[in-house]
């Protein structure tokens, strides 16, 4: 028996919506432990849910994309990219289950993003990612991404505690991907 291609899908109606919900709750359950347990840090995750797909200036057209990633008939992951600012744009909430992992989805969702960006005019694209998560840096920097300095309004601001700002941004490699050819 083979495996069916992993392949993408918008995320428009409310069933993906659902199952959207479902798989960024997973996905900040996941990261949400890795950051408390490594790192003592702690995230308002329900707000984060509930902005992630009810918001529809953040990752819905026209200026963001939203997706899911199918694998054998089933939604085993999910990946956004938002508008951060003129020509700029983010990738948030990456994720794949680990049952599909090495399959090619990350990358798959990676370069659909970015040719997503190119195409909405964003000349850079960023996204911050914790430290311990060593496996998607090796899939950011394989496709042009580069570790840069922290920005300002990164996806996680609004979501901690401000005490532990300082502590967040030692915790987490900031990255950006930096269109050929691209005029800043």
């Amino acid at each position: 028996m083979t495996s069916e291609a992993v392949t993408l899908e918008p995320v428009e109606s409310p069933r993906q919506r659902d199952s959207a919900r479902e798989l960024i709750a997973e996905y900040l359950r996941w990261v949400g432990e890795i950051a408390r347990a490594q790192y003592g840090l702690s995230f308002d995750l329900d707000a984060m849910v509930e902005s992630d797909i009810q918001d529809r200036s953040k990752f819905y057209p026209p200026s963001g994309r939203f997706y899911l990633v199918i694998s054998d008939g089933a939604y085993v992951g999910v990946g956004c990219l938002k508008r951060l600012g003129p020509g700029v744009g983010e990738i948030q909430r990456m994720y794949v289950q680990p049952h599909v992992r090495g399959k090619g989805a990350g990358r798959l969702l990676v370069e659909r993003l970015l040719a997503d960006a190119r195409e909405l005019g964003y000349t850079r694209v960023r996204l911050e990612s914790l430290k311990a998560l060593t496996a998607a840096h090796t899939l950011y920097r394989s496709v042009g991404f580069v570790d840069i300095a922290p920005y300002d309004d990164d996806s996680m601001r609004d979501y901690q505690d401000p005490a532990t700002r300082g502590r967040f941004l030692d915790s987490v490699v900031f990255m950006e991907y930096t269109f050929p050819n691209a005029i800043s």
